[in-house]
Order: C-alpha cells, then structure tokens, then sequence
C-alpha cells in the first residue's frame, strides 16, 4: 500500500527519487515502475500500477462506445499516461508535460492514498489540504 507523504528534489537531469516505501511495493506487485497522467480535479499526478491502470482500461471498456463520455474518459487517462520506469538507483523522469500540468519546478510530494499515490507541487499540496 502506499502510505504516507515524501518530498524529493528533481535532479538537474530530470530525475526523482521514488520513496523506497513505495517502489517496494510497486516491485512486489511484479513491476519496474508505474503509470502517471494528469489528476481530473486537481493540480497533481494520479499514480498507479500497471494492474490498476488495466482495471481502469477494462472498466472504461464496458461503457457505451457510442456515448461521449467513453472516449473523453479514455481519452483524458490513456492518451495522457505515461509509464516510467525505474533506473538502477530507484529513480524516475516525469515529462515535462506532466510535471507542467501539476506545476511541480523542483521540490515534488510523493502522497500515499492507499492503492494509487499523487504527486504534487509541495506548495500546492498545501494549499490543497488547507
């Protein structure tokens, strides 16, 4: 499970460490990484495995092919994800689509939420929880 929250430096490369907390369970789940796309209500990163993002592909398969809301759904979570995938020392590199859509510049927040984990702007996370 992923818990608790974590606060990093982005690399001058780009890259970010990933909690050990969270990379080991992401590892146990028979994984080298993770899928990340834009957050639909707020200014972070949804973050999930790869079994989970599957789920949600299956679950987007049973809507109506024909109603709107099928391909906006797809559209918004599978067009925009994108899997990253750990280097020797654990860590990842977000795009610079990603990390402008959640206005992450140099600090980033790792945040447990169970099953899935966000990530954040440290600033804005607080202004978040406030």
């Amino acid at each position: 499970m992923f818990l608790s929250s974590y606060e990093n430096k982005i690399d001058k490369k780009g890259r970010v460490s990933v909690p050990a907390t969270f990379r080991s369970y992401i590892t146990t789940q028979g994984y080298n990484g993770f899928v990340s796309y834009p957050s639909f209500s707020n200014l972070a990163l949804e973050c999930c495995t790869q079994d989970r993002i599957e789920k949600l592909s299956d679950s987007i398969d049973t809507l109506n092919p024909f109603e709107e809301k099928r391909d906006y759904f797809a559209t918004a979570v599978l067009s925009e994800s994108s899997n990253l995938i750990f280097d020797t020392e654990g860590r990842v590199q977000f795009s610079k689509k990603l990390l402008n859509f959640a206005k992450i510049k140099s600090d980033i927040l790792f945040v447990g939420l169970g099953k899935t984990f966000q990530v954040w702007s440290p600033k804005n996370f607080e202004k978040f929880k406030s």
